[in-house]
This record gives structure tokens, C-alpha cells and sequence, in this order.
């Protein structure tokens, strides 16, 4: 099935599926209200803003080098928790590090002949073996065979065949590298996830500061990251609650096995509950900005002083 990623069946489409069967993890929508009462229109730009993007973390020059490499890193930025000591900060500093000195080592042909001692000098020359190290390698070729395939080794023109679409971006990646295809399956139904497709395109946004291969007239569709550590912020908000059973799981530290129910219904609810955080959220700052506007367009000169504050 060909998934889209905002509305219908896609990604938000197939998670809000998922939500409204799912008993293992529920929203609590007072605590929606309450958290988003606390979200000012500065945080919510300041979170939205491509500015956002950890320029030092990363390798940036404005170029189509910065595509090839945010690709890279995006193509193995997963799973990185079953080494202690090992971070996301590794990989994107690795990179950048590698980047600088070499920066053919992110050419599709370099990546299309990737070995295990290239997957581990992306990660700061890592000194031992990595989590999927084996998955890494095969999906940094991948990426190599796919760009030079279809799109002459390139990963600019990658994006710039999705005509300045976010979600044209989205679909293009997850057909030409079926390794950023995740998904899962929840009572019977396929669940689409779509990650680090999406990162890849909010990273873009960022690094490009959303002008040139990093604007997208429709960034408002991509989703919330599936990512791991977010459900534990949300419960710890409030928002997420569990089941007393994955309460008690979780509490004993016990793995959620991939792909099990558990793992489909966390993933999907958070998947849903930020996208409604967020919606809640600029509704209250309109209302407030409309509240305001209200008692100045009363007050003496009032429409002078709107137009100045809502211009």
C-alpha cells in the first residue's frame, strides 16, 4: 500500500487508527489543555523555526554537499540505545568530521561500496561494533545505488524533483530506499511510520535555514518523529497514559519487543498526541491574540495601535 504522510491513510491517518483502539496507551486530554495553556507564541516559533537546527552540531555549507550529507546521516540515525555510551551527537559530529576531511567519503559511489570500517568512521571512528552495524552498512548502500540509479549520485536532485513538496520528498525517498520504509502492523492493519523520511526533510529545513533545497510550501504536513524518548516526556507531562500492564512493564525496565503491540500503540499515540498538543496550543495563543486585539480596537485610537501590533 502507498502511504502519504499528513492526512487519510498515511502516516497520521494510520496512527489515529491505532489510537482510537489502542487500551495500552490513551491520551489524556486535560493534560493536552494544560501543557498547551503553557506553550507562548515565542516557544511555539521558536520550536518551529528552522533556526532550530543545531548548526554547530552538524556539517552545513549551504551547498549540495549539505543534501548528500544530511542523507547520510538520516539513512543511520536509528538505534542507538543498546550501547550506553553511544549518542546521536556521535553520528552527526562524526560525519561532519569526516565530511571535512574527505569529502568524497558521502559520494553515492563511496556509499554504494560501504564497509563496516566506513559505517564506523561516520560515527567518530567508533572503536567498537555498533548497534545493526551489518543493517547500517546495507542501507548506506542503498542509499549509494539508489541516488546513483535514479538521480545521478545526487541527493540535491533528489530533493529537487519533489518540486519544493515536503511530502513529494517523503514519497520519493521511501520508494527509492525501501530501508527508510518503516511501518508496522497493528490488529491485522499496516501502520506507516515513515521516521527518518521525515527527518531527512525537517532536517533539510533546518540545515538550508527553509530557503533554497530546504523550503517546502507544505512543512505543515510532515509529522512528529517516531522517536523513542519522546512517549516518556509526554507521560511524564501527563498527556500519555499507560495501561496499569505496560505501566508495571515499563517500571521493571522490560524491553517492548519490536514490532509488538506495545511498540505499535506507543508509536502510533505519540505519533497522534503532539500534532493535537500543537493544534491546541496555537489555538490558545490565537484566542489570546484575538482577545487582545478585542480591548485595543476599544480602546482610544485603537485601530491605529491594532495595526501596529497585528501588522
Amino acid at each position: 500500500m502507498k502511504a502519504t504522510v499528513g492526512s487519510g491513510w498515511g502516516v497520521l491517518g494510520s496512527c489515529s487508527w491505532v489510537a482510537e483502539k489502542s487500551t495500552l496507551v490513551t491520551i489524556d486530554p486535560a493534560a493536552v489543555d494544560r501543557v498547551a495553556a503553557s506553550l507562548s507564541d515565542s516557544t511555539l516559533r521558536e520550536i518551529c523555526s528552522p533556526a532550530a537546527f543545531d548548526a554547530d552540531l552538524h556539517f552545513i555549507d549551504s551547498g549540495p554537499l549539505t543534501a548528500q550529507v544530511v542523507l547520510v546521516v538520516d539513512a543511520l540515525n536509528f538505534c542507538f540505545w543498546p550501547d550506553d555510551e553511544l549518542e546521536y551527537e556521535h553520528l552527526a559530529r562524526g560525519v561532519k568530521a569526516a565530511v571535512q576531511s574527505d569529502p568524497e567519503c558521502v559520494s553515492a559511489a563511496r556509499l554504494a561500496a560501504a564497509t563496516v570500517e566506513d559505517v564506523r568512521r561516520l560515527f567518530g571512528e567508533w572503536p567498537r561494533e555498533l548497534p545493526l552495524e551489518a543493517e547500517r552498512v546495507r542501507l548506506l548502500r542503498e542509499v549509494g545505488t539508489g541516488l546513483l540509479r535514479h538521480y545521478g549520485g545526487s541527493a540535491a536532485r533528489l530533493v529537487e524533483a519533489a518540486g519544493g513538496s515536503a511530502m513529494a520528498l517523503v514519497e520519493l525517498v521511501t520508494h527509492t530506499f525501501p530501508g527508510f520504509r518503516d511501518a508496522t502492523v497493528y490488529r491485522g492493519r499496516q501502520v506507516f511510520l515513515y521516521k527518518r523520511a521525515q527527518i531527512f526533510v525537517g532536517d533539510l529545513y533546518g540545515a538550508y535555514g527553509g530557503v533554497g533545497l530546504g523550503a517546502f510550501r507544505d512543512m505543515n504536513e510532515i509529522t512528529m518523529f517516531a522517536d523513542y524518548r519522546v512517549p516518556v516526556v509526554l507521560r511524564q507531562l501527563g498527556i500519555l497514559v499507560y495501561s496499569e500492564a505496560l505501566a508495571t512493564q515499563v517500571a521493571a525496565l522490560k524491553q517492548i519487543p519490536s514490532g509488538s503491540e506495545q511498540e505499535a500503540a506507543l508509536v502510533s499515540v505519540v505519533l497522534v498526541a503532539l500534532p493535537l498538543l500543537v493544534e491546541v496550543a496555537v489555538a490558545s495563543v490565537v484566542e489570546d491574540l484575538e482577545m487582545v486585539e478585542r480591548e485595543v480596537t476599544a480602546a482610544p485610537n485603537g485601530g491605529g495601535r491594532c495595526r501596529v501590533l497585528f501588522s
